[in-house]
C-alpha cells in the first residue's frame, strides 16, 4: 500500500549504531511512503552503508549527538521538498514497517483531517521488559495531562505529521523527549492528534532508551514545554 494521492510522506529515521536492521527497515517502509531519510547519529558500524543499500537518503552526524537533535536534522532536510507529512520512526525493528499503512491511512480520513497520527502500542507486562513497561505506563500517565490531548502512548516516537504544522515551530530538545516536546507544543497550537494501535516489538535491537532516566528527564521537560515556552 503506498500513500493517497494527495499524500506525499517521506520517512524520517534517527539511527545510531542500528546497522544489524537499518537496511531492512528502510527496505521495508520504503514501499509505503515516497522517500526515506536516515539521520546517521555518529555511528561507529555500518549503519550510514546499510542505510544507503537499503534505499534510504543519508544524513550524517560526525558525532553523536542525541535523537532530538537527530530528528531536528531530519525534518530540516526534508522541509521545501513538496512532501506534505513526515513519518516518524526508529531504525531497530521496534517499529515495524508492515504498520505504516496503518498511520498513512488514518492521515487521509476524518473530519476534520489528523495532523499528527500516533502509532500507540498496548503495553503488555508479558512481552515487555519490566523497566520499559513501568516507565511507559507511569510515564504517559504522568505526560498525558501536560500534552493536552487524550493519547494513550505519549512517549511513542512512531508518528506520521503533516509538516505544514511545524512551520514556524523551533524545537529544541536533544533527546528522547522530542516526543513529547512535539506533541505538547502542536497540541497547543490546535493540532488535531489521532491515535492508530500499532505492533509492541520487543524482539529487535535493544532499546537505548534508559529508562528511569530518561523517562523522569522527559516529565520534567514537558512542564518547561507546557508551561515556561511560548510558541
Amino acid at each position: 500500500m503506498t500513500a493517497p494521492p494527495s499524500l506525499r510522506v517521506v520517512a524520517v529515521i534517527a539511527a545510531f549504531n542500528e546497522g544489524r536492521h537499518i537496511g531492512q527497515v528502510v527496505a521495508e517502509t520504503r514501499p509505503h511512503v515516497d522517500a526515506v531519510v536516515v539521520v546517521d547519529d555518529g555511528s561507529t558500524d555500518d549503519t550510514a552503508a546499510a542505510a544507503t543499500a537499503g534505499g534510504a537518503e543519508v544524513v550524517r552526524h560526525p558525532a553523536n549527538r542525541g535523537k532530538g537533535v537527530a530528528v531536528r536534522s531530519g525534518l530540516d532536510a526534508v522541509r521545501g521538498r513538496g512532501f506534505t507529512h513526515v513519518l516518524l520512526m526508529d531504525g531497530d525493528l521496534q517499529h515495524r514497517p508492515s504498520d505504516v499503512p496503518r498511520l498513512v491511512a488514518a492521515a487521509g480520513t476524518g473530519t476534520p483531517p489528523a495532523d499528527v497520527i500516533v502509532g500507540t502500542r498496548s503495553f503488555d507486562r508479558s512481552q515487555m521488559p519490566a523497566s520499559r513497561f513501568w516507565s511507559n505506563v507511569i510515564g504517559s500517565w504522568a505526560l498525558c495531562g501536560l500534552v493536552g490531548v487524550s493519547i494513550r502512548d505519549t512517549q511513542s516516537g512512531f508518528r506520521l505529521i503533516r509538516l505544514a504544522t511545524l512551520d514556524g515551530l523551533t524545537l529544541t530538545s536533544t533527546g528522547y523527549e522530542i516526543e513529547t516536546e512535539m506533541l505538547i507544543r502542536l497540541a497547543r497550537r490546535g493540532a488535531v492528534v489521532r491515535e492508530v494501535p500499532v505492533a509492541l516489538a520487543y524482539d529487535g535491537a535493544p532499546s537505548k532508551l534508559r529508562p528511569v532516566r530518561d523517562t523522569t528527564r522527559t516529565c520534567f521537560l514537558a512542564l518547561y514545554y507546557r508551561f515556561l515556552i511560548r510558541h
